[in-house]
């Protein structure tokens, strides 16, 4: 069975400002329950923002210079290719705001205001180790009220949704490009097909 993967390649915040402590909340499909959606930030809980200065010029290149094809981006999520050859995959971006608040206190925050619609805290899904909070699909709306009243500065969020069709034939990999939905923010991403 073929196997699918997200690897975030180049993110470019298109405002003036020039010091960010960024990080995603990635919302996806749960890979074996159809019924149930799952939830996490990158950075993982544990590790640092995304910490941008003057000197980034507002970019953060996720794929490293190499001079071979196997260059990788930031990896997100891999699964094994669903039957009807569809994934939803949400991205919000976000600017944390206060200088004391580590990614952990973020995630426990989503996690808490979600409430009684979690229904447990997996790890080793999607081909990562992080956290994901794992919700109803029911519950997508009460999702998208909490992510709104997080009040780090919102660059809103990028749909990654992809249907693997002829344009995957004979080829590894294809990039997509798009901005949130505020317009200040720019994503280079890519799936591949394994």
């Amino acid at each position: 069975m073929a196997t699918v993967r997200l690897e975030f390649e180049k993110l470019e915040i298109l405002v003036r400002k020039r010091k960010w402590k960024l990080y995603f909340i990635i919302v996806a499909e749960h890979p074996t329950e159809s019924d149930k959606m799952v939830l996490t930030t990158i950075p993982a809980a544990g590790e640092n923002f995304f910490r941008l200065k003057r000197n980034s010029k507002n970019v953060v290149d996720f794929e490293p210079v190499a001079t071979d094809s196997g260059v990788d981006g930031l990896f997100v999520l891999e699964r094994e290719m669903p039957a009807d050859r569809t994934i939803r995959v949400r991205a919000f971006l976000k600017h944390n705001r206060k200088s004391t608040r580590e990614i952990g206190d973020i995630f426990k925050d989503i996690e808490g205001r979600l409430g009684g619609n979690v229904l447990g805290t997996v790890t080793n899904i999607l081909g990562s180790a992080s956290p994901w909070i794992m919700v109803a699909k029911t519950a997508m709306g009460i999702v998208g009220e909490v992510l709104g009243k997080i009040k780090d500065r919102d660059f809103g969020y990028l749909s990654m949704d992809e249907e693997f069709g002829p344009e995957f034939d004979g080829k590894r990999e294809l990039d997509r490009v798009n901005r949130f939905t505020t317009g200040n923010a720019r994503l280079r991403w890519s799936w591949r097909i394994k």
